[in-house]
């Protein structure tokens, strides 16, 4: 019965990494290129009882064993990288990606990636993030320019009221083999990991990358309704394991009131 009590304590502890996976997400509902994440399990090891296939008195050979299980542990928090909604904003520094792809900034002098393309401008005209990390290449919006322009395919071109480009760049965007690899570090920034594999950079709408849509946010992929759902089942999972715990509680306190 001792055992049962430590299983069930697996299972609280596992189920409130669950929850505290779906608080972040839900909390994130709203955050710009935000993806939802769901924690995974695995059980832990069992203690043996029985061998399966040893043999019995008569010759024969028992079908099945007898293990019990000592609980569970979370093994991962994955990220999901799937489309999050676009919301028309009409902002031309809002840029979202249609597809697979991250925005490279600098981060301090390092490589961060990004798909929040809320961008703002600073006090020299050069295009950074809300917390003033900018846009790699870097571009500078010259102080006459009537009309940003950003094409899907990556050019960004500052224009004067006759429509003559008064700057341009060409954007590239990044992707990677494993995104659900990337080192979530807050401000919606990632960074390289060897798990993720290194950045490959390309062109907007060329080979397997996503395309720009300017004036557009990407919103938070998170679903409430299955955040809400988990919510459920999470609380339910957390209970039942309580339930579990006390219950072992009780088979010993009625062992330790036969003695008397």
């Amino acid at each position: 019965m001792m055992r049962s009590l430590w299983t069930a304590a697996t299972g609280m502890v596992a189920m409130q990494t669950h929850i505290d996976t779906l608080s972040n997400n839900l909390a994130n509902v709203n955050t710009a290129g935000f993806k939802k994440s769901r924690a995974e399990f695995e059980d832990l090891m069992y203690q043996t009882l029985q061998i399966a296939g040893t043999l019995n008195e008569g010759g024969g050979r028992i079908p099945t064993g007898m293990q019990v299980g000592m609980g569970v542990r979370p093994v991962t928090v994955h990220k999901y990288f799937s489309q999050g909604d676009f919301q028309n904003s009409g902002n031309p520094l809002d840029i979202a990606i249609e597809g697979d792809g991250f925005f490279l900034v600098d981060y301090n002098g390092e490589d961060a990636y990004t798909r929040a393309g809320t961008f703002k401008l600073d006090n020299d005209g050069t295009i950074v993030t809300a917390n003033g990390h900018a846009l790699q290449p870097a571009f500078t919006v010259p102080a006459d320019t009537v009309n940003l322009v950003v094409t899907p395919t990556g050019r960004i071109s500052a224009l004067d009221k006759q429509g003559n480009e008064l700057a341009g760049a060409d954007l590239q965007i990044y992707t990677f083999i494993n995104p659900a690899g990337l080192n979530a570090v807050g401000r919606n920034l990632y960074f390289e990991t060897q798990a993720s594999g290194a950045a490959t950079a390309g062109t907007p709408g060329e080979d397997n990358f996503g395309t720009l849509a300017q004036g557009f946010v990407e919103g938070s992929n998170v679903e409430l309704v299955d955040e809400m759902v988990g919510l459920i089942v999470g609380q339910r999972a957390f209970e039942i394991n309580s339930k579990a715990i006390t219950t072992a509680d009780a088979m010993l306190q009625t062992a330790i009131q036969v003695k008397r």
